[in-house]
């Protein structure tokens, strides 16, 4: 009867896997093989810091919480140690924090990634991390749609000062003459 009881848990992890992979805007696989367990805990901090979730996966449960989800073709790359990073809120975040520790950790390797529904592997993985976060683009168009605005109000005002230049010059003339 043990084993009845090790399924049951075995399709709960299945289940719980994959209501979070439906629910996630992004989830990036990586291999984390080699990292010591301070690599990890710094990485671990960074990716709570970013609101990313972060977990060690069985290969095999995962394979079916992607199966259920449409991603089959995620299969290939469930070889060896699997870490998920996944975020309901920023579809960068994940992709952006393990792609930074890629680089300061070179034992941490990007697999693939679903972002917004689509497949990438770790080369456009790195790309995306690349890429500004949410903040920053509104920041950008905002003060891009800001400058035009300030050009115009500085116009006027010039017209305006110019205006009262005159007006001071025809006072001082007139209190002069």
């Amino acid at each position: 009867m043990a084993s009845e009881k090790i399924l049951q848990q075995k399709k709960e992890i299945v289940k719980e896997l994959s209501e979070k992979m439906k629910d996630a805007k992004s989830i990036v696989f990586a291999d984390y093989r080699g990292l010591t367990v301070e690599q990890d805990t710094d990485l671990r901090n960074a990716l709570r810091k970013a609101g990313v979730e972060y977990k060690v996966v069985k290969n095999n449960l995962t394979k079916l919480a992607a199966d259920e989800n449409g991603l089959g073709e995620l299969e290939t790359f469930f070889k060896g140690p699997t870490a998920m990073a996944l975020s309901k809120e920023d579809a960068v975040a994940p992709a952006k924090v393990l792609a930074d520790y890629a680089k300061k950790y070179k034992l941490l390797e990007l697999k693939v990634g679903v972002v917004e529904g689509k497949i990438f592997d770790a080369d456009a993985l790195k790309a995306i991390a690349e890429l500004p976060s949410k903040e920053e683009l509104i920041a950008k168009v905002l003060g891009g749609m800001k400058s035009p605005i300030t050009g115009f109000v500085n116009v006027l005002n010039g017209n305006i000062r110019g205006l009262v230049v005159a007006l001071n010059a025809i006072a001082e003339k007139k209190a002069n003459g």
